[in-house]
């Protein structure tokens, strides 16, 4: 799905600001057609942005169930005989949209755009009412999963199985666009180079209603290349590549023409090859070592409001502290943070919101009954595996011309431990290959789930492991946890010989809390709790990447684990350093950039 942009063919009309929002605890709007009128007992809300925190009432912080949000626009006068498309980035979790009285879409995933083509609802100079009904209930054919319950009062209860708050509403833009009857639909482009670099080839495939011409222009928009039809592909001579750390980026102009009409789409693309070669990540035929982290969409009042300000600043600490790289942890990221990587060279790992797929973390089942299985009718079952099917390929659809990108991961810790789980897995890894066989693929592997025990993860290129030795197990000894780390590592390398990277590593840590005795929860057990991880990494040929779990604190559900949220941060939730902050600035910006340090190196 192509993103919305302007050119001499194209306009763009934002929809962020103030909307009409109001809760439907009874469940009456669908039954008394809310969006023929306006919304009853409503209030302001901001979009884009989480409805959560935004009103300081528990009530809405914790509400399940239908919210609906309400805003009248006016179609530009200038927008007669154009095509009028009315696109939603996020809802989250499912939202239905009516134009005036008419449904016109609906959509399951919180965390992908959908759009419709309104142009028979708006004519050009009057104006529209757009009603969205948002729905954040989850269920085991829900990707993430949950439960929803209802207390002795009848109030509805969600549960849920990942460890980060279940914010919810219409958390990106919103926003009409209008092309020519005639354009541009979609494009996939996929690039090639030599193995001395001295040249690529670069492949499209263009879905327009009218003949096509791509031309190739470089930062400059000097024309390096030309073509005609549907498919192709252009040769590049001396291509200036897109590496880490430098992100140069082509523009294809591709331009669809019918019967006097045009449509013009410019795509930012990247060429970069990427690669797996037994133990190492290839990035243009060179080896490639992450440093960076897990991260959230997740801030103070916004929840997981997409956020210009916050996105500038986070990837301002993130060259701060010498990170090369970061995981969707653990959904697809607004769009804009994906241009801003491929813009910078920041190489990412692109996550599905398949979270939650665990029985025996503890997480979620205070007040529902676990199923007999995790893999079977009352759990995990087809119908889930439908569903994560569509959010592998919206995710793919949606980024896979990003530059940044250079591995999908479709899921986050499943239990892969039991029956079913290879039979669920396999099928999922095999379409994975089939929407993209240009990149490598993984599924970020749990704790518990060891050599011995675990069942899918030599269905995937590259080894990722979420590892706590020395906080959840082995608790406040290092010593110990160091020996088992290395140990388990050893047993990954030995066993599929394949590329290692630790994608979550972490302690939770009180900032302002020191001890002079590194006691658990300081500041100085955090720093000597990721050098002791470091060590072993660094003596682990097959380790390709460190990701330490998290950027910055965020938010979840209450509970005894969590004092005020998840406190792993690198930094707080209000972007200020930990102590540990230093401690990976140190290491990482003294590496060579995107190389891994030797053995006895310093860093």
């Amino acid at each position: 799905m192509l993103r919305p942009v302007e050119t001499q063919s194209r306009e763009i009309k934002k929809l962020d600001g103030l909307w009409s929002f109001c809760t439907d605890a009874d469940d009456c709007g669908i039954a008394q057609q809310w969006w023929r009128q306006p919304l009853p007992q409503s209030r302001a809300i901001a979009v884009p942005g989480s409805y959560n925190d935004q009103f300081a009432d528990a009530e809405i912080r914790n509400y399940v169930g239908n919210v609906w949000y309400q805003l009248n626009v006016r179609i530009p006068k200038g927008w007669e005989h154009q095509r009028i498309v009315l696109r939603f980035d996020a809802v989250t979790h499912y939202g239905k949209v009516w134009v005036n009285d008419h449904a016109v879409m609906e959509h399951q995933g919180g965390y992908t755009p959908f759009e419709a083509d309104i142009s028979h609802l708006a004519a050009a100079g009057e104006s529209i009412r757009i009603t969205v009904c948002v729905n954040n209930e989850l269920s085991w054919q829900t990707i993430p999963p949950g439960v929803v319950t209802r207390d002795e009062t009848g109030k509805r209860q969600q549960s849920y199985f990942h460890d980060f708050f279940n914010y919810a509403g219409i958390h990106r833009s919103v926003m009409l666009y209008t092309t020519p009857k005639t354009f541009v639909q979609d494009i996939t482009v996929t690039t090639e180079i030599a193995n001395d670099l001295s040249r690529a080839t670069l492949s499209w495939r263009v879905e327009a209603n009218g003949e096509v011409r791509v031309e190739l222009r470089d930062a400059g928009q000097h024309i390096v290349a030309y073509g005609e039809g549907a498919k192709g592909e252009l040769q590049i001579a001396a291509p200036r590549l897109w590496q880490p750390g430098e992100g140069y980026l082509y523009e294809l102009r591709v331009i669809a023409q019918h019967q006097g009409e045009r449509d013009d789409y410019p795509l930012r693309v990247g060429i970069r090859s990427v690669a797996v070669k037994g133990e190492q990540f290839l990035i243009n035929h060179k080896p490639f070592y992450f440093t960076g982290f897990g991260r959230h969409e997740d801030a103070d009042l916004r929840g997981k409001g997409f956020d210009n300000v916050l996105m500038v600043h986070d990837h301002a600490l993130m060259s701060w502290i010498g990170a090369n790289s970061y995981r969707t942890s653990h959904y697809p990221y607004a769009e804009e943070m994906l241009d801003w990587a491929d813009e910078h060279g920041i190489v990412v790992i692109d996550e599905t919101a398949a979270v939650g797929f665990n029985l025996s973390l503890g997480i979620g089942f205070d007040s529902c009954e676990k199923p007999k299985a995790l893999y079977s009718e009352e759990g995990v079952n087809d119908e889930t595996q439908r569903a994560h099917l569509k959010a592998i390929q919206e995710l793919i659809a949606r980024d896979k011309n990003h530059p940044s990108v250079v591995m999908w991961s479709i899921a986050n810790e499943p239990d892969t431990r039991p029956e079913g789980a290879r039979d669920y897995f396999a099928p999922l890894a095999q379409a994975t290959r089939e929407l993209d066989p240009t990149r490598p693929i993984t599924c970020v592997n749990v704790m518990f789930c060891d050599v011995e025990t675990d069942t899918i993860t030599d269905l995937f290129d590259v080894v990722c492991l979420n590892r706590y030795y020395g906080w959840y197990v082995q608790s406040g000894d290092l010593a110990k946890a160091e020996k088992v780390l290395e140990k388990e590592l050893l047993a990954w390398q030995e066993k599929l010989h394949r590329p290692i990277i630790m994608t979550e590593y972490g302690v939770d840590t009180l900032a302002g809390l020191h001890s002079v005795y590194s006691d658990m929860w300081s500041e100085e057990y955090q720093c000597a709790w990721l050098e002791m991880y470091h060590r072993v990494f660094d003596r682990v040929s097959a380790v390709v990447g460190e990701q330490v779990w998290n950027f910055a604190d965020f938010a979840t559900s209450q509970g005894i684990m969590r004092v005020g949220g998840n406190r792993k941060g690198i930094f707080t939730r209000d972007r200020r350093p930990k102590s540990a902050a230093f401690i990976l600035q140190k290491r990482w910006t003294g590496m060579t950039f995107g190389e891994k340090p030797q053995q006895g190196e310093k860093s």
